[in-house]
């Protein structure tokens, strides 16, 4: 069906086909629309190039014909293309009223049948990228919309032209956030020969988005609360695996977070920027150890990595309080040193260091007040919020951000997060009128809407948590108000394992040439595989060292 835009200041909007049909022949494989059947494109097996319809086709003659809901890019390998399809999805809820689907399912179409004419060691090459293949397949986290982007956030979205919003939705996204945005540069590049109807088919994902809706009834009235994380996919990884920054400034675990409010005809949008590594060159050495030890890799660039990271985040937000919520002292202590030594050069960046386990040990986590007595005047300052009138017309701007770190950016930052997320909340509910001066969110201890607010952000840190670290967020019970009794197992996957994690997302990013499989150690046979990782996933500190230049 054809998905039409549902409010008037968007009715230019991009249109996507919500279903596909696709038929597998000998001879090629088509897509195309379910209601405009001359909508949608072959691929030729003999050599996977791309083909508009033209013509009719005996579509019985089909081998297989079934329905995909999103084409979401393609990959050669030493066989030739394979295909990326949804082949289920589910609607998750709404973002500004437009649906957001979850990914449940995902398929790898081989287009051309060029594995005969590899030699034997390559077929077993194309054997192991075909099981990274399927690994690709079962990636959870993976979000989408027919009718809007979700990469960009309110405020965002506010400044953009009505010229821009009527782009295809591919064009529209930020490319931090989009999964598949490398796999799909054939199929753009190929709608210039397919036609404009390609267009219709292609979806940007959201790579380990979090997304989680409820609704409040507040003064009887129905609003409703998103909060939506849009993973950075430029420096990706696993905790211990992937830390602090490299030479560009882009650091690991790097998250914005978006709390989003509608009420009575108004939006409103909290945003907090980020959770994300230390912004050093640091690495975690993983042994046996519970908490294996920290290393500062000393590099003359490092000075300039924070300073890249800032003026990045500084571009994009605005004015930036860095909130560091790591121990002063043991093991984090010199990182934290560290980090506060090379604030000290930054002046227009204001830098806090709260050590969240001191000052909030047993489980006193009303003691997070003192660290918003002292960010509160620049909070106020940078603007609490963004609101938008109930005529669409701009009543507030949020000027600025908030980024918060330990060391993994999980139970610590998503305590805090959702600490001043509940504070602005309230802001935003008294400008709307909805609680008076004297009201806030947290006296309603009876009243489920606090309930479905502190539930939203339990699961949102338990989503972003299992992505990096493999378990949930340790202090959800925290979040929630309701002490758990849960036992979480930490476990040390084998190297071999987590390099076939890097290779999977390199492979799906396209950050990886595909040519001779390397070792498990780090080391790559000439121009193999390993050629596009950053060597900071596996192998010696040597080789971390150099990967530092790479993404």
């Amino acid at each position: 069906m054809e998905i039409e835009a549902n409010s008037s200041t968007e009715k230019n909007n991009f249109k996507l086909r919500s279903e596909l049909e696709l038929h597998e022949f000998q001879d090629k494989i088509i897509i195309r629309s379910v209601e405009f059947s001359d909508q949608g494109f072959s691929i030729a097996r003999s050599d996977g190039s791309f083909h508009k319809l033209d013509g009719e086709v005996n579509l019985e003659t089909a081998s297989k014909v079934y329905a995909v809901f999103g084409v979401a890019g393609s990959i050669r390998l030493l066989a030739g293309t394979y295909l990326l399809v949804i082949t289920s999805s589910k609607e998750v809820g709404t973002y500004l009223g437009y649906p957001v689907f979850r990914v449940m399912s995902m398929k790898f179409l081989s287009c051309n049948e060029g594995l005969k004419n590899l030699t034997n060691q390559q077929k077993k090459d194309e054997a192991y990228f075909q099981t990274l293949l399927r690994i690709v397949e079962e990636t959870p986290g993976l979000y989408y919309s027919y009718e809007t982007d979700i990469t960009l956030n309110l405020q965002r979205r506010y400044k953009m032209t009505d010229g821009w919003m009527s782009k295809p939705i591919w064009k529209q996204a930020d490319p931090r956030f989009v999964w598949n945005m490398n796999i799909l540069e054939e199929l753009i590049e190929n709608k210039k020969i397919l036609s404009y109807s390609i267009q219709f088919m292609i979806h940007s994902l959201n790579y380990k988005l979090s997304f989680q809706m409820g609704r409040l009834k507040l003064n009887n009235m129905t609003s409703t609360i998103t909060l939506i994380s849009r993973r950075c996919t430029r420096r990706l990884g696993t905790r211990m695996w992937r830390r602090g920054a490299n030479l560009e400034g882009d650091a690991a675990n790097f998250i914005e977070t978006e709390q989003l409010l509608e009420y009575d005809k108004f939006k409103s949008s909290f945003l907090q920027v980020v959770r994300g590594s230390i912004p050093l060159l640091w690495e975690q050495i993983v042994d046996l150890s519970y908490k294996p030890r920290l290393s500062l890799i000393e590099h003359e660039d490092t000075p300039m990595v924070v300073k890249r990271h800032f003026h990045d985040i500084m571009q994009r937000y605005g004015n930036t309080i860095a909130v560091d919520l790591t121990d002063k002292h043991g093991n984090e202590s010199q990182l934290s040193l560290a980090y506060a030594t090379e604030m000290e050069k930054l002046p227009d960046i204001r830098y806090v260091s709260f050590d969240f386990h001191q000052r909030c040990g047993g489980s006193n986590f009303e003691s997070l007040k003192l660290l918003y007595e002292e960010i509160a005047d620049d909070f106020e300052k940078q603007g609490r919020y963004f609101l938008q009138s109930t005529e669409g017309e701009l009543v507030e701007e949020q000027k600025g951000i908030l980024r918060s770190n330990c060391i993994d950016c999980l139970d610590r930052t998503n305590v805090t997060q959702s600490y001043l997320a509940r504070i602005s909340l309230n802001q935003q509910l008294q400008r709307m009128c909805s609680l008076t001066s004297s009201e806030h969110i947290c006296t309603f201890t009876e009243d489920e809407d606090l309930v479905i607010f502190r539930n939203l952000w339990v699961s949102q840190g338990d989503e972003i948590s299992l992505e990096y670290s493999g378990t949930n967020a340790l202090k959800g019970d925290i979040v929630s108000g309701s002490p758990s009794a849960n036992l979480y197992l930490a476990f040390i996957s084998t190297e071999e394992v987590i390099f076939a994690r890097a290779r999977v997302v390199a492979i799906s990013l396209g950050l990886e040439a595909i040519g001779r499989v390397g070792s498990l150690d780090g080391e790559v046979e000439g121009e193999g595989i390993g050629a596009g990782i950053d060597a900071g996933v596996v192998g010696t500190n040597k080789q971390k060292e150099v990967g530092l230049e790479m993404r």
